[in-house]
């Protein structure tokens, strides 16, 4: 895969020079005449390449590592927050049960209201 990658890499370089020029670390092999010595400059493109392949493959990796990590960090704060606030919300309805009768005013049922004198 790596090899498929850098060989398409090396065609589009290679497509046009204004283009193998822009690629920072890719010589411009064409100008070689000797066929042995365009052989090793394409090879020496190959090569720095599949480097920069290489470190761009291990940084994904470890910033991959790095948000999964974070992520199962934060899903265990999330469980905790959810915890939290089932208790709070407990607390909450156990609290309001309780002030429910002591929030009604005793008011005796068995007596008529004294009607207002005229």
């Amino acid at each position: 895969m790596i090899r498929i990658l850098s060989l398409a890499a090396l065609l589009v370089a290679l497509g046009g020079s204004a283009r193998a020029q822009d690629v920072q670390g890719i010589e411009l092999c064409s100008h070689e005449t000797r066929m042995d010595r365009r052989t090793g400059c394409l090879q020496s493109n190959i090569e720095y390449l599949q480097g920069v392949i290489t470190k761009n493959a291990a940084e994904a990796r470890q910033k991959l590592s790095a948000a999964a990590s974070e992520i199962g960090a934060l899903k265990g704060e999330v469980a905790a927050l959810k915890a939290t606030l089932a208790t709070l919300q407990a607390r909450l309805e156990k609290l309001e049960a309780a002030a429910k009768p002591a929030a009604k005013p005793d008011k005796p049922a068995d007596k008529a209201p004294v009607p207002a004198p005229k």
